[in-house]
């Protein structure tokens, strides 16, 4: 009977859940909270888990979204240009691994089309000495800052191409957005094999030297470094840093809290990923280095 009462109960709570769900769509709301709300409520509930809830989150999250606000900027573009050789593309190819790439003549506003590191393999392996990188390239998909990227993902499937250039409203070229971008804001970021293990959140490099992995908690990397940043603040190392930039740095910019030098060693278009964490060498440090 007791069991009887509870499965009811369940199957009860089940079926208000998606009453509602099935009210929200009947009723055509205007915004998307509601379906916030009740995606919330369910993970609430235990009806879907933390994934499935992040994931529910990002496919609303891409229905707003611009390619503006995924594309890899112009200045982080790896291009290739139309006149190298194979011996001068090498080091591209080999530092980013990259699948594609645009080709450009002259500068980045000027693209000849997309080379796919498998069209030139095969090239490279037939022996050919003497070819043209411009028989080899693909046409390159050109859309506007303003496109949709829920439109634009529906267009990679449907059109079968990996890779679009975005152009503002001059026609100069702003930035790339892949279908790896679109996929990474509703599934999180997507790691390949050509990418480093991260499963240490602090690893040393050098004497003073750090490799921290953005996500680091505080508190964890307060007791490693006898910092004291506030966790109210974030609740990340990464946060941390992002904060005292005010903007999201690119690979390469560097900022000074607390006698640290933090270093940003690999990012998106959405958050920090990497720091290599300096630092700085104290009286101690370069009494004994007189010593030796």
């Amino acid at each position: 009977m007791g069991d009887d009462h509870s499965h009811s109960s369940r199957g009860s709570a089940t079926k208000s859940w998606l009453d509602r769900i099935a009210a929200i769509f009947t009723a055509e709301p205007q915004d998307l909270s509601d379906l916030v709300e009740v995606i919330n409520e369910a993970a609430m509930r235990k009806l879907i888990d933390n994934d499935t809830q992040s994931m529910l989150q990002g496919v609303l999250d891409v229905s707003k979204m611009r390619a503006r606000d995924i594309m890899v900027p112009r200045s982080q573009m790896a291009t290739i240009n139309i006149d190298q050789s194979l011996e001068q593309m090498m080091p591209l190819l080999l530092e980013n691994n990259h699948s594609r790439y645009p080709v450009v003549n002259e500068d980045k506003d000027h693209i000849e089309g997309i080379l796919l590191v498998k069209d030139l393999l095969q090239h490279s392996l037939q022996g050919n000495t003497e070819w043209n990188l411009r028989d080899l390239l693909r046409p390159a998909v050109i859309i506007p800052e303003s496109k949709r990227v829920d439109a634009l993902l529906k267009e990679f499937r449907q059109k079968r191409y990996h890779m679009a250039i975005v152009v503002d409203e001059y026609g100069g070229v702003s930035g790339l957005i892949t279908i790896e971008d679109i996929l990474e804001q509703i599934v999180g970021e997507i790691e390949d094999e050509h990418d480093d293990e991260e499963d240490v959140d602090i690893k040393k490099m050098a004497s003073h030297v750090y490799q921290v992995s953005a996500l680091t908690p505080v508190d964890e990397f307060n007791e490693s470094f006898g910092t004291s940043f506030d966790e109210e603040e974030a609740g990340t190392i990464g946060g941390i840093v992002l904060h005292a930039f005010g903007h999201m740095p690119e690979k390469g910019e560097t900022i000074e809290l607390q006698n640290l030098t933090f270093k940003v060693s690999k990012a998106n278009s959405r958050r920090l990923v990497q720091l290599q964490v300096i630092r700085a060498k104290t009286a101690a440090d370069t009494s004994a280095l007189q010593k030796d």
